[in-house]
């Protein structure tokens, strides 16, 4: 029996995953919580499942992150002027994640979700993860080459169980280390340069098979957040969880595409050049693990140079965090003040900006969301336990936070491309088929990347900077493999 052809498409599969992972909640739910109930077998598969769906995501991220900044530290020994273009991508950054947090604030003090909020079905509780000042500064320094870390705890049989857990942190100082090591020793060092690329391709095909079964760990989170809380824990929250998303789709919606059109950027083209990697990393919850495709999408689709896509894509999804860092802590701070009724100043207002400004970096990997807003809450000096009241619906508003992020990871660095003149702009304006441009455009006699002045100005032998400077084209073959030597993740369409 042939299957229909929209059951295959990757839209249609996560929503069949949504709905059954809500239904199946539902049952097992009905059947006692996991907790209370050893013989819930349904309970125990989907926390299953879920579990460990993210733990082949933070399997990946470990070589996904070494080989991505080594290789994109590497790619910036081609772009002249690379230090100019890395300053223009740290400060959208910071200017985006500005707008985000304020509108964040506006929504939160407007809506007052903590206000809607009922005591009585939530209880707070102390985070697994926290974040702080110290922390993070301490956190730079690596204790290892890889950034391991090894604690040993009782199991569940009183035997002491030893658990390897990695500092995402200390994964990016050393593997930039790396890079830059690599780049200043120069020829020797190409070999190291070409296999960390060789690698990281390697990497993304795994991660991309890693991302296919992405509906089944949505099914599974779903359904062990809905058993394990149940709808009046979750109802009690409905209110923040529109909240966050108003807040994720106005920036989205409305910030985004303002920013592409005052750069001279068509919105339309935005939108349907992004949307691959956005209902990715809905589905993923992941912005280190939907990484290959944000690249993909900034280089096939927005016409960004492949040697400054490859450093600034990566740098981005550990560090530019719309959603996670500046929309999300904004709300949630000023949800947990109204929860427990405590009165926010002028001063605490401003420390929520400049933690989602100046502490993105803290949302690193797949800690994610909840060391951010701990980082928050204890730079407000407001309780931790508040983290504990938003566990229900994480997995719920952290798709849309992810999508939210991916999306400005991609834009960024068009941003920066069409500011400095090397962006292909034939390339953006060009008709997408599956998602993508389907062919690949490289600068002619292969010309030197040159950065230009702000004002627009092309350097000489820029690439990208005009049509004209953009002759031969190679169809991208099915399998994902590129003729150009890129990085670049497997053609594969997601979505109808």
């Amino acid at each position: 029996m042939r299957l229909p052809a929209w059951s295959k498409s990757f839209g249609v599969q996560v929503t069949i995953a949504l709905v059954a992972g809500v239904v199946l909640g539902l049952v097992a739910r009905s059947w006692g919580p996991v907790s209370e109930a050893q013989d819930n077998w349904l309970g125990q598969t989907l926390e299953t499942i879920g579990s460990s769906y993210v733990t082949l995501l933070k399997a990946a991220v470990v070589p996904l992150i070494i080989t991505a900044i080594i290789a994109s530290i590497g790619n910036l020994r081609k772009v002249t002027n690379a230090a100019r273009l890395a300053v223009s991508t740290l400060l959208w950054f910071a200017l985006t994640a500005f707008i985000a947090v304020v509108i964040g604030l506006l929504i939160a003090l407007i809506m007052q979700p903590g206000v809607h909020a009922d005591a009585s079905s939530l209880q707070g509780q102390a985070p697994e993860h926290e974040g702080s000042w110290i922390g993070f500064l301490t956190g730079l320094i690596p204790v290892n080459f890889l950034g391991l870390e090894v604690s040993t705890a009782p199991g569940d049989t009183g035997a002491l169980v030893s658990e390897v857990d990695f500092n995402v942190l200390q994964l990016i100082i050393v593997s930039g280390a790396l890079g830059i090591a690599a780049v200043k020793v120069g020829k020797a060092a190409e070999p190291f340069l070409e296999f960390a690329e060789a690698a990281l391709a390697v990497v993304q095909k795994v991660v991309w098979w890693i991302v296919r079964i992405a509906p089944i760990g949505t099914l599974g989170l779903i359904g062990n957040a809905v058993n394990s809380y149940g709808w009046s824990t979750m109802g009690s929250l409905l209110w923040f969880v529109v909240a966050v998303y108003i807040g994720l789709a106005a920036v989205f919606l409305i910030v985004y595409p303002t920013i592409a059109k005052l750069n001279g950027l068509s919105v339309r083209q935005y939108f349907s050049g992004v949307w691959p990697a956005t209902q990715l990393g809905f589905v993923s919850r992941s912005s280190i693990g939907t990484m290959p495709v944000t690249q993909k999408v900034a280089t096939d689709n927005f016409g960004v140079p492949q040697g400054y896509a490859a450093f600034a894509v990566p740098f981005g999804a550990t560090t530019k965090m719309d959603g996670c860092a500046a929309i999300y802590p904004a709300i949630a701070a000023v949800f947990v003040a109204q929860f427990f009724g405590i009165e926010l100043g002028p001063i605490q207002y401003l420390l929520i900006v400049f933690v989602s400004v100046i502490g993105s970096a803290a949302t690193a990997g797949t800690t994610g969301a909840t060391v951010m807003l701990t980082l928050t809450l204890s730079t407000l000096g407001l309780p931790l336990e508040g983290v504990g009241l938003l566990l229900a619906i994480e997995p719920i508003v952290d798709m849309g936070r992810t999508a939210l992020n991916v999306s400005g990871q991609a834009l960024i660095p068009a941003i920066v491309a069409k500011r400095h003149g090397i962006l292909d702009q034939p390339r953006y304006d060009a008709k997408r088929i599956d998602g993508y441009v389907p062919v690949a455009v490289e600068a002619a006699g292969g010309t030197e990347l040159t950065a230009s002045d702000e004002d627009g100005s092309v350097g000489a032998g820029a690439e990208g900077g005009t049509a004209e400077g953009r002759a031969a084209a190679d169809a991208v073959p099915a399998d994902g493999s590129t003729t150009r030597g890129q990085s670049a993740p497997a053609r594969e369409s997601i979505g109808s």
